[in-house]
């Protein structure tokens, strides 16, 4: 069922408000993310100027990314419709001394209030939980100002991605829970280039992100054909 008003399927918002309680846990259920997150960021702050920027985090969970780019100097806003990852958050921001804003808030009402209004939007591992991806897409870049970065990270739909996203990594070693994702909602790469192209944004870059659960290590390589990750500019006549 969806959330009213909002491009979110009410049961996945639920199924990661469940767990905000053990989001900071880095032996917990949210363990790969804390793994890949430095290269996220990194990805994210060689790409775009973020000193000063002004970032908004769509799906922004309890906070990782968002304090990694307000360390990294910039004004970050953090959005979220699972109340108990944002108060997870407010927390643990404040624990760290960070000035982030967090907002119980869905993508859609931001961008009919303040159209253009970021630098840089950052959205990862979301886009394969909404009902309407190419819709969020769209969003997303109405979000960006002309010239920003919109950066997205998510999960291909191939052979080789749900027997290592789905069946190894939530069946056979419970890196994550059971059900955290579903091959039908997974993201091809080309999707997203078109989604990116309607709706005014092109592709600077793609990256896969490579996760070893043996070595407990994260790095970017040139196969995206599992994790990846996107790097778009909107247009300057967008």
């Amino acid at each position: 069922m969806n959330v009213p008003g909002t491009n979110a399927d009410r049961s996945e918002v639920g199924k990661f408000d469940s767990l905000s309680s053990r989001f900071w846990d880095a032996r917990g259920e949210f363990r790969p993310l804390h793994i890949l997150n430095p290269v996220r960021a990194k990805f994210v702050t060689e790409r775009a100027a973020i000193a000063g920027a002004r970032v908004l985090d769509v799906g922004c969970g309890g906070g990782l990314l968002c304090e990694a780019l307000a360390r990294a100097g910039a004004q970050v806003t953090g959005i979220d419709l699972a109340p108990g990852m944002i108060e997870v958050a407010r927390l643990h921001a404040a624990e760290q001394g960070l000035d982030i804003t967090y907002r119980v808030v869905s993508a859609e009402e931001i961008a009919s209030a303040n159209p253009a209004g970021f630098d840089v939007v950052t959205c990862m591992e979301m886009l394969e939980h909404v009902p309407d991806p190419e819709r969020m897409t769209g969003t997303l870049g109405t979000l960006v100002r002309p010239g920003g970065a919109l950066f997205i990270s998510t999960i291909n739909r191939n052979l080789k991605s749900f027997l290592l996203a789905i069946v190894a990594a939530e069946y056979l070693l419970n890196l994550i829970p059971r059900g955290t994702h579903e091959y039908e909602r997974l993201i091809r790469p080309s999707q997203l280039d078109r989604w990116a192209r309607g709706a005014g944004l092109s592709l600077r870059e793609l990256a896969g992100l490579e996760f070893n659960p043996l070595t407990s290590s994260c790095h970017l390589s040139r196969d995206p054909s599992v994790n990846y990750l996107a790097h778009l500019e909107r247009t300057a006549s967008a």
